[in-house]
């Protein structure tokens, strides 16, 4: 099958901040399972269930323990057995925050490269 996305899928860990934007309530976090991610968007996994259309914080932590606070807003959801799937796409998100993704990116493709080649 021919590959159709513009960017290289990632594999990371994070938490969602579940909170109205705009609320003054504190948010709640929950842990969310990270299936992709690339410099527009990320899909993931929980048990919570969110709205389409609605934004999100969250936080990414990469490999190198460095943590993105990003914004999302769900673009797709599916549930599977007793979790959720989600799509979203990332709102605002720095070009210095970009970078670090697609560095992220180059790194996990040359560790793959290597590992192919031993």
């Amino acid at each position: 099958m021919e590959e159709k996305r513009k960017h290289k899928r990632l594999e990371l860990s994070g938490e969602l901040i579940i909170k109205r934007l705009g609320g003054n309530e504190e948010g709640q976090p929950v842990q969310i399972e990270i299936s992709d991610c690339s410099r527009d968007g990320l899909g993931f996994t929980t048990d919570a269930q969110l709205t389409i259309g609605n934004n999100y914080e969250a936080n990414l932590r990469l490999w190198t323990k460095e943590v993105l606070h990003v914004f999302i807003q769900i673009v797709r959801a599916a549930k599977v057995g007793d979790v959720f799937q989600y799509g979203g796409i990332f709102i605002g998100m720095p070009d210095a925050d970009k970078m670090r993704i697609q560095v992220y990116e180059t790194v996990e493709e040359q560790l793959k490269e290597q590992e192919n080649n031993s």
